[in-house]
Protein backbone atom coordinates (compact mmCIF):
# COMPACT_ATOMS: atom_id res chain seq x y z
CA UNK A 1 0.00 0.00 0.00
CA UNK A 2 2.79 2.40 0.91
CA UNK A 3 4.52 1.71 -2.39
CA UNK A 4 1.28 2.40 -4.27
CA UNK A 5 0.82 5.69 -2.39
CA UNK A 6 4.37 6.75 -3.20
CA UNK A 7 3.99 5.79 -6.87
CA UNK A 8 0.77 7.82 -7.10
CA UNK A 9 1.85 10.49 -4.62
CA UNK A 10 0.17 13.67 -5.78
CA UNK A 11 -3.02 12.09 -7.17
CA UNK A 12 -3.34 9.94 -4.04
CA UNK A 13 -2.90 13.02 -1.85
CA UNK A 14 -5.50 14.93 -3.87
CA UNK A 15 -8.01 12.07 -3.57
CA UNK A 16 -7.42 11.52 0.14
CA UNK A 17 -7.58 15.26 0.85
CA UNK A 18 -10.79 15.50 -1.15
CA UNK A 19 -12.41 12.59 0.68
CA UNK A 20 -11.20 13.85 4.08
CA UNK A 21 -13.05 17.12 3.47
CA UNK A 22 -16.33 15.32 2.98
CA UNK A 23 -17.85 13.64 5.99
CA UNK A 24 -15.85 10.47 5.61
CA UNK A 25 -13.80 9.85 8.75
CA UNK A 26 -10.43 10.25 7.06
CA UNK A 27 -7.40 12.41 7.57
CA UNK A 28 -4.92 13.49 4.93
CA UNK A 29 -2.14 14.92 7.08
CA UNK A 30 -0.45 11.54 7.49
CA UNK A 31 -0.05 11.12 3.72
CA UNK A 32 1.24 14.68 3.43
CA UNK A 33 3.89 13.79 6.03
CA UNK A 34 4.78 10.50 4.28
CA UNK A 35 5.25 12.29 0.96
CA UNK A 36 7.41 14.98 2.53
CA UNK A 37 9.56 12.37 4.29
CA UNK A 38 10.02 10.68 0.90
CA UNK A 39 11.34 13.80 -0.82
CA UNK A 40 8.25 15.13 -2.58
CA UNK A 41 8.30 18.88 -3.25
CA UNK A 42 6.87 20.66 -0.15
CA UNK A 43 5.21 23.46 -2.13
CA UNK A 44 3.47 21.05 -4.50
CA UNK A 45 2.39 18.79 -1.65
CA UNK A 46 0.79 21.71 0.23
CA UNK A 47 -0.93 23.03 -2.90
CA UNK A 48 -2.28 19.62 -3.97
CA UNK A 49 -3.62 18.89 -0.48
CA UNK A 50 -5.19 22.35 -0.26
CA UNK A 51 -6.90 22.05 -3.64
CA UNK A 52 -8.18 18.54 -2.92
CA UNK A 53 -9.47 19.49 0.52
CA UNK A 54 -11.09 22.67 -0.81
CA UNK A 55 -12.82 20.73 -3.60
CA UNK A 56 -14.23 18.31 -1.03
CA UNK A 57 -15.51 21.27 1.01
CA UNK A 58 -17.10 22.63 -2.16
CA UNK A 59 -19.06 19.39 -2.58
CA UNK A 60 -20.38 19.74 0.99
CA UNK A 61 -21.27 23.38 0.26
CA UNK A 62 -23.14 22.30 -2.89
CA UNK A 63 -25.09 19.71 -0.92
CA UNK A 64 -26.10 22.45 1.50
CA UNK A 65 -27.00 24.74 -1.39
CA UNK A 66 -28.98 22.25 -3.51
CA UNK A 67 -29.40 19.17 -1.36
CA UNK A 68 -32.38 18.41 0.76
CA UNK A 69 -32.87 16.86 4.17
CA UNK A 70 -32.30 13.39 2.68
CA UNK A 71 -28.76 14.23 1.56
CA UNK A 72 -27.92 16.07 4.78
CA UNK A 73 -29.24 13.43 7.16
CA UNK A 74 -28.90 10.17 5.22
CA UNK A 75 -25.85 10.68 3.01
CA UNK A 76 -23.76 13.12 5.03
CA UNK A 77 -25.11 11.86 8.36
CA UNK A 78 -24.90 15.29 9.95
CA UNK A 79 -26.87 15.12 13.14
CA UNK A 80 -29.37 17.81 14.01
CA UNK A 81 -27.21 18.87 16.98
CA UNK A 82 -24.06 19.23 14.82
CA UNK A 83 -25.96 21.26 12.27
CA UNK A 84 -27.46 23.51 14.96
CA UNK A 85 -24.05 24.01 16.58
CA UNK A 86 -22.58 24.98 13.21
CA UNK A 87 -25.51 27.32 12.50
CA UNK A 88 -25.03 29.07 15.88
CA UNK A 89 -21.28 29.39 15.26
CA UNK A 90 -21.91 30.65 11.74
CA UNK A 91 -24.53 33.16 12.84
CA UNK A 92 -22.23 34.44 15.59
CA UNK A 93 -19.09 34.87 13.47
CA UNK A 94 -20.56 35.07 9.98
CA UNK A 95 -18.77 33.69 6.98
CA UNK A 96 -15.43 34.36 8.72
CA UNK A 97 -16.13 31.12 10.57
CA UNK A 98 -15.21 29.35 7.31
CA UNK A 99 -11.54 30.03 8.10
CA UNK A 100 -12.02 27.20 10.61
CA UNK A 101 -13.48 24.76 8.09
CA UNK A 102 -10.37 22.59 8.51
CA UNK A 103 -11.36 21.72 12.09
CA UNK A 104 -12.52 18.17 12.76
CA UNK A 105 -16.21 17.78 13.68
CA UNK A 106 -17.11 21.45 13.11
CA UNK A 107 -15.57 22.10 9.68
CA UNK A 108 -17.82 19.96 7.48
CA UNK A 109 -21.07 21.21 9.05
CA UNK A 110 -19.78 24.78 8.63
CA UNK A 111 -19.39 24.18 4.89
CA UNK A 112 -22.84 22.64 4.74
CA UNK A 113 -24.44 25.52 6.64
CA UNK A 114 -22.61 27.96 4.40
CA UNK A 115 -24.35 26.38 1.42
CA UNK A 116 -27.72 26.32 3.18
CA UNK A 117 -27.36 30.01 4.06
CA UNK A 118 -26.24 30.77 0.49
CA UNK A 119 -22.85 32.30 1.21
CA UNK A 120 -21.45 33.76 -1.99
CA UNK A 121 -19.31 31.19 -3.77
CA UNK A 122 -16.25 33.44 -4.19
CA UNK A 123 -16.30 34.29 -0.46
CA UNK A 124 -16.73 30.63 0.47
CA UNK A 125 -13.81 29.55 -1.71
CA UNK A 126 -11.53 32.34 -0.52
CA UNK A 127 -12.11 31.71 3.18
CA UNK A 128 -12.15 27.90 3.04
CA UNK A 129 -9.08 27.67 0.82
CA UNK A 130 -7.17 30.15 2.98
CA UNK A 131 -7.89 28.23 6.17
CA UNK A 132 -7.01 24.88 4.63
CA UNK A 133 -3.83 26.25 3.02
CA UNK A 134 -2.61 27.62 6.36
CA UNK A 135 -3.35 24.31 8.08
CA UNK A 136 -1.41 22.27 5.48
CA UNK A 137 1.43 24.78 5.46
CA UNK A 138 1.79 24.52 9.25
CA UNK A 139 1.66 20.71 9.10
CA UNK A 140 4.34 20.68 6.38
CA UNK A 141 6.59 23.04 8.32
CA UNK A 142 6.18 20.92 11.46
CA UNK A 143 7.05 17.74 9.53
CA UNK A 144 10.09 19.42 7.97
CA UNK A 145 11.22 20.79 11.32
CA UNK A 146 10.90 24.41 10.25
CA UNK A 147 8.69 25.33 13.21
Amino acid sequence: MELWLLEHGYPALFLLSFLASTLLPLGSEWLLAVLLFNGFDPSTVVIVATIGNSCGALVTYAIGLWGGPFLVQRILRISQSSRQRAERFFSRYGSWALLLSWLPILGDPLCLVSGILRTRLWRFLLLVTSGKFIRYLVVAKLVLGEI
